[in-house]
């Protein structure tokens, strides 16, 4: 069984908000708005850079899914993608004893686990639930 259209519809939107503000923060962090990036110190430009790209992929997710659009769902897998390798950046600059946040970790944790929890959502709210015709013979 599907999601209802009201839920594919609060997915879209609940995908758009979360995109519009990571793509806000991580802007801000990269051309140092508003003092963020301070706060933000010592940030990995390597997770800031996938957060940014994974925001510009939200985006039109989010437009799919309120337009009913099967390429949602592979957008937000390549979202998962894009901060996975934003995750393996973020090892390898650890390991060669790279400045960052603990908090870092969780927060990119915490996005990729969403992000796919996003995929799956869109994967079953974009599920046809018709069945095709039967072709008739003749």
């Amino acid at each position: 069984m599907g999601i209802s259209k009201l839920t594919r519809i609060a997915l879209g939107l609940v995908v758009i908000a979360f995109g519009a503000l990571t793509l806000f923060l991580s802007a801000s962090v990269l051309l140092d708005l508003f003092g963020i990036r301070e706060r933000e110190s010592p940030y990995v430009p390597a997770v800031v850079i996938a957060n940014l790209f994974a925001s510009l992929l939200y985006l039109p997710a989010g437009a799919g899914l309120l337009m009913k659009r099967r390429w949602s769902a592979p957008l937000l897998a390549t979202a998962v993608g894009v901060l996975l390798v934003g995750a393996l950046l973020l090892a390898l600059h650890i390991t060669e004893g790279g400045a960052y946040r603990t908090a870092t970790i969780g927060a990119l944790t915490f996005r990729t686990l969403l992000t796919w929890a996003f995929h799956l959502l869109a994967r079953r709210a974009l599920r046809y639930t018709e069945q095709p015709a039967e072709p008739t013979h003749a």
